[in-house]
């Protein structure tokens, strides 16, 4: 399976891309979801939402 690459590679989080994931959290979107809408790796999403207590949605 082709890994995703990642040009952002260790960029700093904005603040639009905060309240962005914070939206779209919110109105429950799943981890794969928010990342893609934000170009960010699903690893670096789920890190910063947790770093932030950014509850969000496990899909199933």
């Amino acid at each position: 399976m082709a890994k995703d690459r990642f040009e952002r590679h260790k960029q700093p989080w904005t603040g639009e891309e905060a309240g962005q994931l914070r939206t779209l959290a919110a109105k429950g979107q799943g981890l794969k979801q928010i990342a893609k809408a934000l170009n960010r790796s699903e690893e670096s999403t789920k890190s910063f939402a947790k770093q932030n207590k950014i509850k969000i949605a496990k899909k199933r």
